[in-house]
């Protein structure tokens, strides 16, 4: 009985594409180890403690220098045009971004703001949570009182986390301009709208009835759901694509361990490839992760720079060798041109070299007889050239 040798075996997710989870911790590992040497040199060379005691302080947690950020960078083969994987989205992590227990929310809202408040403020808000909240701002009053960039800029060093309700998110980008968008602090999409159900399935609003304007509230969901809600959005990671290839996520800092980066990774790009990355893993072409102030090291390159098989290009031998016969007959024919070419220019020259040799030889022949003229003491008499006589016709 022959025995069966299996050349390949099924993964789990049905792609042939995966992370190798030991090179992503070879290169978190790496790169935490080139962040905190980079750090202890820096608190080495940097300047002493001022004798008031303003730099005291054995707090470091919040201090760039000892929380740097880690991003994954993900590139892809083609952009991302899709509408719908553009919109600002969140991704799931195993270890949070924001579990610091000093951490300060502020919660952008539809109008009215004070149906908001009045959740975080309920009994059956969880306390938990509440307690980080410092700041709920309706849409329009945000618009009305930030319209400098010192205020925006001190709204954002005051807060940690930015929630926004998702029925304005992309309304925010003119509101809270570039200051907010360049940084890491991007308002973050949060699902907190009333869901009407009839027999317990959600009901679909028609797009063309609308509301009187005076009746137009925005209808916000129970406490308990809110606070599932904002307690869900701090356990993932921000993304926003851009219509271009390249995009970064932040998957931790540099307090994680290598092992919980490894996971948060791993998290992101499965995240990436099933929601926002068209094609999924066809569509990418190399993933790095790097700090905010090192170099990018690759944990996963493509093999194939296209996308479908749609894309290659299939060329027939015949063709190419026809075409070289071609080019090199046109190249043939060239070089014949050029040598005519070159022919006519040496005859034309050469006949331009004799008609001069001859009005040389006439030149010098006149300066002769105007010498000899001269000793003998008679005029010059050039040598007027032979006409032919014509006979004229007689008028008689």
């Amino acid at each position: 009985m022959a025995s069966s040798t299996a050349l390949t075996s099924k993964v789990e997710s049905g792609s042939p594409y995966q992370l190798d989870k030991p090179q992503v911790g070879k290169a978190t590992t790496a790169l935490l180890r080139h962040i905190k040497s980079k750090q202890e040199e820096k608190e080495k060379t940097a300047t002493k403690k001022t004798l008031i005691g303003d730099n005291d302080s054995d707090d470091d947690e919040d201090t760039p220098l000892s929380n740097e950020a880690i991003w994954l960078i993900l590139t892809t083969k083609k952009h991302v045009v899709d509408k719908n994987r553009l919109k600002p989205g969140k991704i799931s992590v195993p270890h949070s971004l924001y579990s610091s227990p000093s951490l300060s929310i502020c919660v952008i809202t539809a109008d009215p703001q004070r149906s908001v408040k009045d959740i975080v403020a309920d009994s059956a808000f969880p306390s938990e949570i509440s307690s980080r909240i410092e700041k709920v701002i309706g849409f329009s009053k945000l618009k009305a009182r930030y319209t400098s960039f010192e205020s925006r800029r001190q709204l954002l060093s005051e807060h940690d986390v930015f929630l926004a309700d998702d029925r304005i998110i992309n309304r925010l980008v003119p509101t809270l301009g570039k200051i907010f968008y360049k940084s890491s602090k991007r308002p973050i999409p949060i699902r907190i709208a009333k869901i009407e159900k009839e027999d317990g399935k959600r009901v679909k609003k028609d797009p063309k009835k609308k509301a009187p304007k005076e009746e137009r509230t925005a209808a916000f969901a129970s406490p308990l759901i809110v606070a599932k809600e904002i307690e869900r959005t701090l356990q993932c990671t921000p993304v926003q694509l851009a219509p271009a290839t390249t995009c970064a996520v932040r998957v931790g800092s540099s307090k994680f361990t290598a092992d919980q980066l490894t996971e948060n990774i791993t998290a992101v790009v499965d995240g990436m490839v099933q929601k926002f990355v068209t094609k999924g893993w066809r569509n990418i072409k190399a993933i790095h992760v790097k700090g905010a102030n090192t170099t990018a090291l690759p944990i996963w390159l493509a093999s194939e720079l296209w996308v479908d098989e749609t894309d290659i290009v299939e060329v027939d031998p015949l063709a190419v060798e026809g075409d070289a016969k071609a080019s090199k007959k046109r190249k043939s024919t060239g070089d014949e041109k050029l040598l005519e070419d070159k022919k006519s220019k040496k005859s034309k020259a050469a006949d331009e070299g004799e008609d001069a040799a001859e009005v040389a030889a006439r030149i010098e022949k006149l300066k002769k007889l105007k010498a000899q003229a001269l000793e003998d003491g008679e005029p010059v008499k050039a040598e007027a050239p032979k006409a032919e006589k014509k006979k004229r016709k007689s008028t008689s």
